[in-house]
């Protein structure tokens, strides 16, 4: 099946300028339907109201990590199918067997650029 290109996407973060460095990779990829939330609790009820096709998120927030999000997405009946992406800045070994065990898709490292970003949503929601 053919990836959406119009499908919407979330970006979680609680930094402003990620937020703006992700959207800019995802537009020179071709996506532009780019939604944003500054912590997991903001994006879980985002998610409750419209269904993205893809949320890229960041594992270090507050008021509700990531991780927890993650977790709360897996764990709803209505958003548990929904393609995850984290990203983080620490590649400790626990946290990428943490988040498998909890139901990530994918996970990137930052920093990044647009290529590794592509690879990593193909491996998750096909060509594009």
């Amino acid at each position: 099946m053919a990836v959406e290109m119009s499908m919407p996407i979330l970006v979680v973060d609680d930094y402003k300028t990620m937020i703006r460095i992700i959207r800019n990779l995802l537009t020179q990829i071709g996506f532009e339907n780019i939604d944003e939330a500054s912590d997991g609790t903001e994006a879980f009820e985002k998610m409750k109201k419209q269904k993205y096709g893809l949320v890229i998120s960041d594992w270090n927030m507050e008021p509700m990590t990531g991780y927890e999000l993650l977790q709360r997405v897996r764990a709803d009946e209505s958003t548990k199918s929904v393609p995850f992406i984290m990203v983080t800045a620490e590649s400790k070994t626990e946290n990428v067997i943490a988040a498998k065990k909890a139901g990530v898709n994918n996970y990137i490292v930052k920093p990044f650029n647009a290529g590794t970003l592509k690879a990593k949503m193909v491996a998750v929601i096909g060509d594009f």
